[in-house]
């Protein structure tokens, strides 16, 4: 097949003509030429940066900017944070790199901070940085340095230690490079004036609440060394910038600037040129990927640079077959690119699109951003990319510097795709998505404030720690004794040194490695998905090969696929239930009610079916025991009233089927409302809740701790029950199909379904337009607790003593120690608390190493026994011969105390007990730190510490005074230990902790349980 020069206008005409072709074609419209504004800047520029502008080619310098680029420069230079919200190409990467360049002019101390969310586009902006000031004299030229995982550990040294104007990087090393080392860097955080961070619209679900974390860490760090930076954010247009921008920065919301702290300015009205641009949608009768690979034939025959979007990794794999087997003058022209690639290949294929050697590429979302692979003709969507965002932003790809171009959408069974195929003027005129993010993300907050308090102590009263959500993460921290407050009680320190090692900004989870049988490494997958794609007997696809997978290891973090020949694919199966944790809202919708608020979501993979490549027949199911994922979520449920349900069934149709129905249609479509993809949502249908008592439809973030996706949607919640209504009343299947009530990501294969009962129950909800009814139903409506609930407050109250002890942020900053650090412990309060106790220790005749082992503790024999009686409150002293007696005095005691006593001392004396110590119930106050630290930490550290008294000795010591016949040295250092051990007991039991010093040798606060059980018994 011959290569020969076509343009996009005759190609648009080619396709419409088509007799095959031509007839799937639902929708074509042209959006026409669209004319450059130019604006005038209020500030005056540099001869510099007019120079510069004039050698990138712009001969009228600064007046030549788009109106867009003048007013966002003006704003930059005042010091404002922005966030530019344009189409693509619209020439975003001037508006931050002209201030910068200006305020290197005037202060050349100042630094910036450039950050991508790929490496292939920070690598573009290096080069454009450098040619933009190349006219410059060499010496007066601001430098720029790419900081990544490929730079050398000799060129980071020198980065480090001569920082440059401009670096550019991405998320990862500003979270594990640049803030755990803040000392090294601190002549530029010392300089830092602005933080740029492009394609702002990515930083949404898992990576946005990531990466609002990483900004507040970053600020937080850039105020100690004295620098106040300003904000500019570049995103694709979507619906919220101001408010994306906000919650990723922490700044105020737009409109309502606090003190101190300004909220982001909004431009987006873009004055950018733009080429005349076709759409055109198509409904193929075939598979979506068969009408794409002969679209892109016709592209590439006629020597268009065409880039192919799939929605999936299969779907691009399934392209990229044919692709493999072109021959003839395209062969090797055509390639796939997406994530799960390994960085080379990625990289080799980004070299050879912008060089122009490809002419076509088939891509996931990978290369959705604005990576320069050079000018193209025609993007290809193989279904409906799921937001109108996404759908300009992927056909913003093309038709660049007002060429021609052409966007064609091939719709799949999705109900998305569907929708806009019968409604092509909603796309047009809808509005952008909104881009949610969840700054207050429970699980990941606590994580970024970890990390945080590695870097530089969290403090009282420091803004990020104000919100009740930052609040309960520094609980949480605390509890599990991840941060740990410092002796006075001002500062909150991390526990682990190096936390950010344990943060994936881009998962949920950790991050596994899918290897061929040989050991190389084909891919990656995070945990979370890894039960769900590549569980043992799961088709992987990569670069055109399919490979079965063999083992699923997740301890070892690795998956290993043996490349084969199937004539099938995989998919899982499954079961969910969730648990209404907290109702945060409630509202009537027509006869019904819907409520948002925070879910526990059990979510079980049983087994995999094998489905036929060609027909999509079920060939056979095969089970799997897959550990179950349980997580916490925010999320929406519609509830339905029990005279609904009555008058679907009525007419004989299935109930179950309904709502199950409602469930798929309405998950679906709720792409429309916010910015997601309906694999962000998850879904569960329950005929009779048992919290709520009636039925029940629940759609939830499928992140752990909640992305915000359905708290905006609840505001929206009406709209949704009626948009699903209407898209599968209009849709002209009989049954239900993947178009309006199929899921594809049913675990119960999309059994029961009615399509019938869906639409009667929402006429039947809906029908009351004023929703007098449901309000009547929402106010009487009761949710009962979850049946764990209420054990796990009682957990929590036994964990912390008194809530002021543990998070004492709540009052007054004092300098003032907030406890008198060498008080007497009060053992009257400790017997009240516990009743009667004895402390013990004992003190052995043989060492570890003389018995063979400290598994051997049995055979090392009692020199001495040290046991305090709280009724007497004196300490009594037992020789092996006489531990009789003490036997008899600990089954009087309420509590037996000691320190490492279940591990050594326990095992020590069991053979010359009478009964099984393990009965006891015994507090160890080594164990008890342990559970909090998760590292053992000395008595005498804790000792000192807490009491400012030091152990008199140690075991080697009283060993050697055993040999020597010295008991009354023993004793006396025995007693001396048991002392110690019970005044933390009462220390502890007051204050609800105790204190050590850590590695650092910062005295700090471990928050310990002396009176609740015991978290394990010995033996």
């Amino acid at each position: 097949m011959a290569l020969r020069q076509g343009d996009v206008g005759e190609y648009v005409r080619a396709l419409l003509a088509s007799e095959r072709l031509g007839a799937q074609v639902r929708h074509h419209r042209c959006l026409p030429v669209r004319e450059a504004e130019y604006g005038r800047c209020r500030l005056p520029w540099p001869q510099a940066v007019e120079k510069a502008l004039r050698a990138r080619g712009l001969e009228g310098g600064s007046a030549a900017l788009y109106r867009h680029q003048a007013e966002a420069t003006d704003l930059i230079r005042s010091g404002r944070s922005i966030v530019v919200a344009t189409p693509t190409a619209s020439g975003k990467s001037l508006i931050y790199t002209l201030p910068v360049l200006a305020e290197f002019l005037r202060d050349p101390d100042a630094r910036a901070l450039y950050l991508f969310p790929l490496k292939a586009l920070a690598q573009d902006q290096v080069g454009a940085f450098r040619a933009l000031v190349e006219a410059w004299p060499e010496e007066a030229r601001p430098s720029i340095a790419l900081y990544d995982g490929d730079t050398s550990d000799y060129a980071r040294r020198k980065i480090r230690l001569r920082p440059p104007a401009v670096l550019v990087s991405n998320p990862e090393m500003l979270h594990l490079g640049i803030l755990p080392h803040h000392e090294q860097w601190a002549p530029f955080l010392a300089g830092l004036s602005h933080i740029v961070v492009d394609e702002a619209h990515v930083y949404r679900g898992v990576f946005g609440a990531h990466m609002a974390g990483v900004f507040r860490r970053l600020a937080r760090l850039a105020a100690r060394y004295g620098a106040d930076p300003a904000f500019v954010f570049c995103t694709a247009t979507v619906g919220n910038p101001g408010e994306l921008a906000a919650a990723l920065a922490g700044l105020p919301a737009p409109g309502t600037d606090e003190e101190g702290r300004r909220a982001p300015v909004v431009v987006d009205r873009s004055g950018a040129p733009r080429g005349a641009r076709h759409y055109i949608f198509l409904d193929p009768p075939q598979s979506p990927a068969s009408a794409a690979i002969d679209l892109l034939k016709a592209a590439v025959a006629r020597g268009l640079r065409t880039i192919v979007y799939c929605r999936s990794r299969r779907m691009t794999e399934l392209v990229s077959l044919w692709a493999g087997a072109v021959e003839g003058p395209l062969a090797g022209r055509i390639s796939a690119y997406r994530a799960g690639f390994l960085p080379e290949e990625r990289r080799e294929i980004e070299a050879r699109m912008a060089s122009g050697e490809l002419l076509a590429v088939i891509s996931t979302s990978a290369l959705e951003l604005g990576i320069d692979i050079g000018g193209l003709d025609v993007c290809i969507l193989v279904g409906y990319p799921g937001t109108v965002t996404a759908t300009l932003q992927r056909g913003g790809r093309v038709g660049r510097a007002l060429r021609e171009s052409a966007v064609v959408l091939v719709a799949g069974d999705d109900a998305l795709d569907q929708y806009f195929l019968r409604h092509p003027d909603d796309f047009f005129s809808r509005p952008p998505e909104l881009a949610v993010v969840n700054p207050d993300n429970a699980a990941i907050l606590a994580r970024h404030l970890e990390c945080a308090a590695a870097e530089q102590p969290l403090r009282r009263g420091e803004p990020w720690l104000e919100g009740n959500a930052a609040q309960e993460a520094l609980r949480l921290l605390e509890r599990n004794g991840d941060v740990l407050q410092s002796a006075d009680g001002t500062q909150w320190l991390a526990s682990r040194k190096r936390p950010q090692r344990l943060v994936d900004l881009r998962g949920a989870g950790r991050s596994l490695a899918i290897e061929d049988t040989d050991g190389t490494v084909i891919g990656s997958i995070d945990s979370f998905r890894a039960w769900r794609e590549t569980h043992q007997g799961a088709v992987y696809l990569h670069r055109g090969r399919t490979y079965v997978i063999e083992e699923l290891d997740v301890a070892r973090g690795r998956v290993v696929a043996r490349q084969a020949r199937v004539s099938y694919f995989t998919r899982t199966r499954g079961s969910k239930s969730t648990e209404i944790l907290e109702e945060k809202a409630r509202r009537a919708v027509g006869r019904g009610a819907v409520c948002y608020g925070r879910l526990r979501i059990t979510d079980r993979v049983t087994g995999y079916e094998r489905r036929s490549t060609s027909g999509n027949r079920l060939l056979t199911i095969v089970p799997l025991e897959a550990p179950p994922h349980i997580f916490e979520t925010e999320g929406l449920w519609y509830v339905f009233p029990d005279a609904c349900r009555d008058r679907v069934e009525e007419q004989f149709l299935h109930f179950m089927g309904s709502i199950h129905a409602v469930e798929h249609a309405a998950i679906g479509l709720l792409p429309l409302e916010v910015m997601a993809d309906r694999n962000d949502f998850g879904g569960i249908s329950i005929p009779m809740h048992p919290q709520v008592g009636h039925a029940c439809v629940f759609i939830y973030d499928a992140l752990p701790g909640g992305a915000g996706l359905t708290r905006e949607a609840f505001s929206r919640a009406r709209d949704l029950l009626a948009i699903t209504r209407d898209a599968v009343s209009s849709c002209p299947c009989e049954d239900g199909c993947p178009s309006c009530v199929h899921s594809p990501k049913c675990g119960s294969g999309n059994r029961p379904i009615s399509k019938a009962g869906a639409i009667a129950l929402l006429q039947d909800v809906l029908s009351d337009t004023d929703d007098a009814e449901g309000r009547l139903f929402a106010d009487t409506l009761r949710i009962s607790p979850a049946a764990d609930v209420a054990d796990d407050a009682d957990r929590q109250d036994s964990v912390l003593p008194a809530e002021e002890k543990m998070f004492p942020m709540k009052h007054e900053a004092t300098d003032a120690p907030a406890f008198p650090v060498k008080r007497e412990a009060d053992a009257g309060s400790a017997q009240q608390h516990c009743g009667n106790y004895v402390v013990f220790d004992v003190e052995t005749r043989r060492s570890a190493a003389e018995v063979g082992g400290w598994q051997f503790a049995a055979k090392m024999g009692v020199s001495i026994l040290v046991a305090y009686d709280s009724r007497t409150q004196d300490c009594i002293s037992y020789t092996q011969d006489e531990l009789p007696d003490f036997f008899d005095l600990l089954q009087v005691a309420d509590v037996v105390v000691g320190f490492n006593s279940l591990r050594f001392d326990c095992a020590v004396l069991q053979p010359f007990a009478p009964y099984n110590l393990a009965k006891l119930r015994h507090v160890d106050l080594l164990r008890r730190i342990q559970d909090t630290l998760h590292y053992r930490v000395s008595l005498d550290n804790v000792a000192r510490a807490t009491l400012d008294a030091p152990k008199s000795a140690d075991g080697l010591q009283a060993l050697q005074w055993w040999k020597e016949g010295r008991l009354d040295k023993i004793e006396a250092y025995c007693r001396d230990d048991v002392l110690l051990t019970q005044r933390l007991y009462c220390f502890g039991l007051e204050h609800g902790f105790v204190l050590f010093r850590n590695k650092a040798g910062q005295r700090v606060r471990v928050p310990v349980n002396f009176s609740g059980e015991p978290s394990g018994r010995f033996f």
